[in-house]
Parts: C-alpha cells; structure tokens; sequence
C-alpha cells in the first residue's frame, strides 16, 4: 500500500511538473506575441522584406474607348471602327527600394518610396470587339489595321487613366498598405518622405 501511495505522488507531481513547463511555454509565447518581446528590425532586413513584396499593385481602372482608324488612299480606303474594353493597372515598385531609402529609430521608421507607376495596361479580348471593318473596292483587306486600333486603344486608355488620377490613387493606396504592413510588424510610426 504505502508503494502505491509513492506512486501515485511521483505521478502526481511528474503531471503537475509537465503542466507547469507547458503554461510557462504558452505564457512565453503570448507574451512575445502580443508585443511584449524585443525585437529588432535593421535596414537590409527590412528592405529585403519589403523588396519581396515585388510590385504592390493597388488600383486597377477598367475603361472603354471607341477607336476609329482609318487608311485613305485616292484608290480607296480602309476602316475599323473597335470599340475598346482596356485594364490599367497601377503601383509602386518596391524591388527599387534601397537601403538608403529607409531609416529606423527604436519603433518608428521612415521611408522614401519610388513614384507610382502604371504596371500593366491592355485590351480586355472578351469585352472588346470590333464594329465595323470596311475596306475599299480597290484596296486589299488590311490586316494590320485591326492591330493598329487595339495599339491606339491601350495607349489612349493608359492617358486617360493618367489624366482620371491613377497615379495618386496609387500612391495614396501604396501608402496606407505598408502603414500597415509595418505597424503590424511592430512598428509605432510610419512616416513617408
């Protein structure tokens, strides 16, 4: 009896042993969790980490545009009437980010950010179609016309995008999602320069 007593408070304690270090791992690890724990960002970590983030594409305008493009010779002429369905895209590139470009002091960091861009912009094929093609009774049918008008209708929709504020938005957008890519990363402050 008194072995089996001996027993049960050797397993007894061994149980109360092992809860102890597994509450005192799990209080460790939300204390670092929620902040309590240090931990030190530098430049070149920090750049590397943005950096990874590649293009952060944050506006996207989908425009239309009616192109009309014609080729008038004395013999005749050829015409494509394209109504134009475009996608502009706009961002910052962060793989331009330099170390020089960033600085940290205790929980605030600063940073200088590369101006906005347009990061893609074309025809959306499916919403896109051509109304009308004509070509002339002496003329032969034109088939680098077609390619003309979707050329145009990409560069029009990328100024017109230009000139509706696509690159603010973007900055702007750009802006607020590294605020917070770096509060949650700890820091207090984010500032731009």
């Amino acid at each position: 009896m008194r072995k089996l007593r001996n027993f049960l408070w050797t397993l007894t304690a061994l149980v109360g042993l092992v809860l102890a270090v597994g509450l005192t791992f799990t209080a460790v690890r939300q204390f670092h969790f929620l902040g309590g724990g240090r931990f030190f960002w530098n430049t070149t970590s920090v750049v590397h980490e943005v950096q990874s983030l590649s293009d952060l594409v944050t506006v996207k305008y989908v425009m239309n545009k009616v192109v009309v493009l014609e080729d008038v010779k004395w013999y005749g002429e050829n015409r494509v009437l394209l109504l134009a369905q475009g996608v502009v895209k706009a961002g910052i590139d962060l793989k331009k980010l330099k170390p020089e470009d960033i600085s940290i002091s205790e929980k605030k960091i600063s940073l200088r950010l590369p101006p906005p861009q347009i990061t893609d912009a074309y025809l959306d094929d499916a919403a896109s179609q051509v109304i009308d093609h004509t070509t002339g009774l002496l003329r032969a049918f034109d088939k680098d016309l077609e390619q003309s008008a979707r050329q145009n209708a990409v560069d029009d929709i990328a100024r017109a995008a230009r000139r509706a504020g696509i690159l603010d938005e973007a900055d702007k957008r750009g802006r607020a999602e590294l605020e917070n890519f770096f509060k949650r990363a700890g820091f207090e402050r984010v500032e731009f320069r």
